[in-house]
């Protein structure tokens, strides 16, 4: 390919004022996606970035390849039992996406999946939905929506063809395999037949891209005629919408990034209408969960009102604000962040967090007990340094075991059951590697930074054990998120293998913002403790510098979202600690979005970054780190942003205009814009895995590991 010419973006002046600050943006006429000569300026970048990449072409299809060759492609997952029959999804080699299907169990005891064969069809074997046909003609495929109506002859299915996350609901007969009249545009994911099977209740979003309506759509009808039982007027409010495991209530959730509530319907009572749980309180977050306990209905209350990290109390569905009647399962602990809870016929399970890393307990109810005793719990173990464990697949009420998966950055991720009358797993599937991976050949193990206000910042690094333990510096990929209390947990990776068997050093710096550590771990992280996030984050890369694992000509960083703000923030803060920097999807013109409540999902924002709209305080403190606004001479890493035309959480434009803000004081910057992607990227696993092989070599480039 001949040389691209460098794009350089024109300057037409666009004034902001706030707050008495006057700020001209010269690149904000980049936000019109309208506009032809936007999109030839993308294109243009694009045709800069494969020119300037173009000798990392043998290595990208090298890397495929090898992503490829270790990838067990002909595959199927775990079957999972719901109502009479077992489910399940199947992957085949050359085939983009997998073929939804069912077979039927053997009896009501079944309980055991069946161990099935990749590629061999078994009898009885039901086509529930094939992803490869419905993304037949289209660049661009997501399945949002997927439930079966309880009597398992309906399938409720939404698509996306754009990236838009505007999905296209639909019903199939699975008797016949043909879709019915019905069909609904423009909704949300998370659909879900009502408990008689005769409507579906689904979600739609406002102009801001915000879930803020449930709509019931009653079989056979129009979807003009669909009522809306719900909606929510309150701009920082987010709706959805599911059926508890026991189908005794259909709930409506409604939150904020701090506040909660819900709503529930008694599908055993034709009269019934939706009832407030608890009204909702600022600040106070809540979520549901129905159990029965000694032949008593209750409702289990996971909570933050006077705990930071969540206690769970038992209520009476009856009257559930009466405190004097509540009853505490797993009280306060500062040490543990209580997660989740679901509730079985005979049992219950609880996910948590603790020291950093999630933990999963079970508690056997007795039957003839009206009180739940929540020292019982009993916590399953694991002898690696390093982990993740989290229940699913279970969405059987009368189940008798407890299904979870489990991984770690050296064991692949395993699909385990847990008999809850004799407290033993077993291993039902691990993910296959193939190529002779040897798990004895890595090592995995925590490192802690120090933060410049002392706070100690856990890191969780994995490698050959002949690049970690040789006593020299190694190439080195340090990934960081540090927002929305999102945990970034250690887990097994098929394509992190090209990077690890070149000699590359991985790790996670779990930074405050997340909710690795608690939920303190996310209130020092957020609104005007932001900056915390960013200087935690050069603070694990000086501590793996001065511990001699790498140097700075040997570090890479890499974020995406709003770990792409991470990477925009720490590359103004700290370039001289990295030799280059991956920003994928960043969020890095975050002052100019939150400004401006007719984006999508802004109003919403508002909790977890303030409001600099109407607080000046805020408005300074976000313009202080602000990535775009930020921008200055001195002398930067290698940066390659890469962005989706379609994203609609984190717009293309905010890398566009930073990039060319970068270009504008000499940086060595790189945008890669997909125009048929959404924020999650290109669709389709060989799809994906071009593209990560794209954004591995040019890392490995960066690292000098090119050959």
């Amino acid at each position: 390919m001949a040389d691209a010419p460098r794009p350089r973006a024109r300057k037409v002046p666009f004034e902001r004022i706030h707050h008495g600050d006057v700020v001209v943006d010269p690149y904000e006429w980049l936000r019109d996606k309208e506009d032809p000569e936007v999109i030839a300026y993308l294109e243009a970048e694009n045709a800069y970035t494969e020119a300037e990449t173009a000798h990392l072409a043998p290595l990208r299809q090298r890397l495929f390849d090898e992503i490829k060759a270790r990838t067990h492609e002909t595959d199927l997952s775990v079957p999972v039992r719901e109502g009479a029959f077992w489910y399940y999804t199947r992957t085949a080699e050359g085939s983009q996406y997998g073929r939804h299907c069912r077979a039927p169990i053997a009896g009501p005891d079944d309980w055991t999946p069946p161990l099935l064969e990749p590629g061999v069809p078994v009898e009885g074997e039901q086509l529930v939905l094939d992803d490869n046909a419905e993304a037949e003609g289209h660049e661009f495929y997501s399945l949002g929506s997927f439930d079966v109506s309880p009597d398992g002859t309906l399938l409720a299915y939404a698509v996306d063809t754009v990236g838009d996350e505007r999905y296209t609901l639909r019903i199939r007969d699975l008797t016949t395999g043909e879709d019915l009249a019905d069909e609904v545009t423009g909704t949300f994911p998370g659909s879900v037949f009502s408990g008689d099977g005769g409507s579906v209740y689904y979600p739609t979003v406002d102009d801001a891209w915000r879930p803020d309506t449930i709509w019931r759509h009653r079989l056979g009808t129009e979807a003009e005629i669909d009522e809306a039982v719900f909606i929510e007027p309150d701009e920082r409010y987010w709706v959805g919408v599911g059926l508890t495991r026991s189908k005794k209530y259909l709930e409506i959730a409604i939150g904020s990034k701090i506040t909660s509530e819900v709503l529930l319907l008694d599908t055993t009572d034709p009269e019934a209408t939706f009832e407030l749980v608890w009204p909702r309180r600022e600040g106070v977050e809540y979520s549901v969960e129905h159990a029965v306990v000694g032949g008593e209905d209750k409702l289990l209350i996971l909570h933050n009102d006077g705990a930071l990290n969540f206690e769970l109390i038992s209520v009476d569905p009856a009257d559930p604000v009466d405190r004097s009647r509540w009853s505490t399962v797993l009280p306060h602990d500062p040490a543990v962040r209580l997660e989740d809870v679901d509730a079985f016929a005979g049992h219950l399970t609880v996910d948590y967090r603790r020291d950093g890393l999630t933990r999963l307990a079970v508690l056997r109810l007795d039957p003839e007990s009206t009180t739940i005793d929540g020292s019982a719990f009993a916590e399953l173990q694991f002898d690696e340094p390093l982990f993740s464990v989290g229940t699913s697949g279970n969405p059987e009420w009368e189940q008798p075991t407890i299904r979870y998966g489990f991984t770690s950055f050296v064991t692949p991720s395993s699909v385990f059951d847990y008999d809850v009358a004799s407290g033993s797993s077993t291993l039902l599937k691990q993910q296959r590697v193939l190529g002779g991976y040897d798990p004895a050949a890595y090592a995995e193990r925590r490192e802690w930074a120090t933060a410049p206000d002392g706070t100690r910042v856990p890191i969780s690094i994995v490698g050959r054990k002949d690049a970690l333990e040789s006593g020299r510096p190694a190439p080195f990929v340090l990934y960081g998120y540090g927002s929305y209390e999102s945990s970034i947990d250690p887990g097994f990776s098929v394509p992190r293998l090209s990077l690890l068997e070149r000699g590359v050093v991985f790790a996670i710096a779990h930074v405050r913002g997340g909710g690795e550590l608690g939920r303190h771990w996310y209130e020092e992280g957020k609104t005007l403790a932001k900056r915390n996030t960013f200087t935690d984050f050069v603070a694990c890369a000086e501590h793996v510098i001065a511990q001699g694992l790498t140097t700075p000509e040997q570090l890479v960083a890499q974020g995406g979202s709003a770990g792409g703000l991470l990477m925009g923030a720490v590359a103004n803060l700290a370039p001289q600690l990295f030799a280059g920097i991956l920003a994928q999807v960043p969020f890095v013109d975050a002052l100019t979005s939150i400004l401006d409540p007719s984006l999508p999902l802004t109003v919403i924002e508002w909790d977890e970054w303030g409001d600099p709209l109407h607080d000046p305080e805020v408005y300074a403190y976000m313009k202080s780190y602000s990535p775009y606004e930020n921008v200055t001479e001195q002398p930067y890493p290698r940066i390659l942003a890469v962005t989706s035309l379609n994203d609609t959480r984190v717009l293309y434009v905010e890398p566009a205009k930073w990039t060319a803000r970068l270009r504008d004081v000499g940086a060595p910057v790189l945008l890669k814009t997909e125009m048929t992607a959404g924020h999650g990227g290109v669709s389709g696993r060989y799809a994906r895995w071009h593209e990560v092989a794209d954004e591995y070599a040019w890392m490995l480039d960066v690292l000098g590991k090119a050959d």
